[in-house]
């Protein structure tokens, strides 16, 4: 009998796990062709009235809900529009008027200082640079992007878990980060749609790809989807 660990009865190596494969070009333009045709002009759904409120409502929205968002800065934004007005408040202010908001003791104080290096650092005006966006406190890439592509008409494609999920169940841009996929959607997103992918792929993993019970049944692009999560009828 061979020993244990001879190359008899050595046990095969484990195949490499890998992430799915991208669809075709084809396949990929004509999902947004779908996305397109349903929701031609899809917008965010946070509230904002210029750049600045913009950048501010898309910090707040860090694990928090767009509606529970709007619904504080309503007040908010009616007394402070600028980061003049918003450094009169004061931060102990702020607080008050977005407590209803997740984290928002640590979101009022990232405002009060982003407020401050807005004015110190560029002039009041949001920057239109990502690296500049980065460097103001509470934003990340992700924030960066949002404004960049909603304030600016940049192409950029802001990866919340929605746009993840759903990058990954139609294999648009498979990734097992939310860089893999932002990078993916970069080289996959036709030209044409790249202005709204985003917002299309938000929208779509909101109120129909949905994480726990997607409503396959009402999808746009169900025919096309091979995705295991799939709920067949």
């Amino acid at each position: 009998m061979p020993a244990p660990n001879s190359p008899k009865t050595r046990l095969p190596p484990r195949k490499r796990i890998t992430s799915a494969k991208a669809r075709s070009a084809a396949e990929i333009h004509e999902i947004f062709s779908r996305f397109r045709q349903a929701r031609p002009e899809p917008k965010g759904e946070l509230d904002y009235v210029n750049a600045f409120t913009l950048l501010v409502a898309v910090v707040l929205s860090a694990q928090a809900t767009d509606a529970g968002v709007n619904k504080a800065t309503k007040r908010l934004f009616s007394l402070a529009d600028t980061p003049q007005k918003m450094l009169a408040l004061g931060e102990e202010q702020v607080r008050e008027l977005i407590r209803t908001i997740g984290l928002y003791r640590t979101k009022a104080k990232n405002v009060i200082a982003l407020c401050e290096k807005l004015i110190a650092e560029f002039g009041g005006e949001v920057p239109t640079s990502r690296e500049a966006l980065e460097s103001l406190p509470g934003v990340g890439r992700k924030t960066a992007n949002v404004v960049l592509n909603i304030a600016f008409g940049e192409i950029t494609h802001a990866v919340d878990t929605h746009v993840f999920r759903v990058s990954n169940r139609l294999r648009i841009a498979p990734g097992k980060n939310v860089l893999q996929v932002e990078l993916g959607l970069e080289k996959a997103v036709p030209p044409e749609f790249g202005r709204h992918a985003h917002h299309w792929l938000i929208l779509h993993g909101r109120y129909t790809c949905k994480a726990l019970r997607p409503l396959c049944e009402t999808c746009v692009v169900a025919d096309l989807c091979d995705s295991p999560d799939k709920r067949v009828a």
